[in-house]
């Protein structure tokens, strides 16, 4: 299974072709599954470019981007980033009205157990999101309902091309001492690609996009999501 991530926590002036209005997403998301991508993550956006968990926001995130994509999952992120406080964050869920399918919970952060009940309030799926060199996992674990997730979100957040993989294989050694929950394995920036390799050669479920990495294989500037959708699955078909 190949996720696309189409824009994360970034900006336009990092990316001068992220998407970011309703529109833009839904324009991305349906290149990237003609590309061959089977799940989409978002992050919704305010007027100002920012990640927003207001309803206004999410509501015509999710509602453009599922329009074009009919019948694919879509998610979006829930980081402390978009407001420090859980409580807020759980209310912001709480106010929805377009529910996406699965939202990602990251498990290092303060108030994460109150945000996924909240979503599992609503009928939302949880991508529970363990980062390597974090106390996620212990975190997750302790949660009554961890086996309610969707999936783990297993992220390497070593970008070192060398080491990334090593931290990969040892992030994956924890999660299956913890959990019996199907895994998603991703890594970002200069290790994106390595971690992807490692995905696919472990038969696990991966992700590609914007959000992890803004260059192809060979180092050259993505042109947009669906490219590095295509570079993912050329990945992926070799290690079939």
């Amino acid at each position: 299974m190949v996720q696309v991530c189409l824009n994360g926590a970034r900006s336009r002036s990092e990316c001068a072709h992220l998407p970011v209005t309703p529109r833009e997403l839904a324009e991305a998301a349906a290149r990237a599954v003609a590309a061959g991508a089977v799940d989409i993550h978002l992050h919704p956006k305010d007027r100002d470019g920012r990640d927003s968990l207001e309803a206004e926001h999410v509501d015509a995130a999710v509602a453009a981007v599922r329009a074009a994509v009919p019948g694919i999952p879509v998610g979006v992120t829930t980081g402390a980033w978009t407001a420090a406080d859980a409580r807020e964050r759980a209310a912001h869920v709480q106010s929805w009205t377009v529910l996406p399918d699965h939202a990602s919970v990251n498990w290092h952060e303060e108030g994460a157990a109150q945000v996924a009940d909240a979503l599992l309030a609503r009928g939302i799926g949880i991508e529970a999101g363990i980062y390597s060199g974090a106390d996620g996992l212990a975190r997750f674990s302790a949660w009554p309902r961890a086996d309610r997730a969707l999936r783990v979100l297993a992220e390497v957040t070593d970008v070192h091309p060398r080491t990334a993989p090593g931290t990969a294989e040892a992030l994956l050694e924890e999660l299956a001492a913890a959990t019996a929950l199907p895994i998603l394995l991703h890594g970002e920036d200069g290790a994106a690609w390595h971690v992807l390799r490692l995905a696919a050669a472990r038969g696990l479920a991966t992700r590609i996009g914007l959000e992890d990495t803004l260059f192809l294989p060979d180092g050259s500037a993505a042109a947009d999501n669906a490219v590095l959708v295509l570079a993912a699955r050329q990945i992926i078909g070799r290690s079939e």
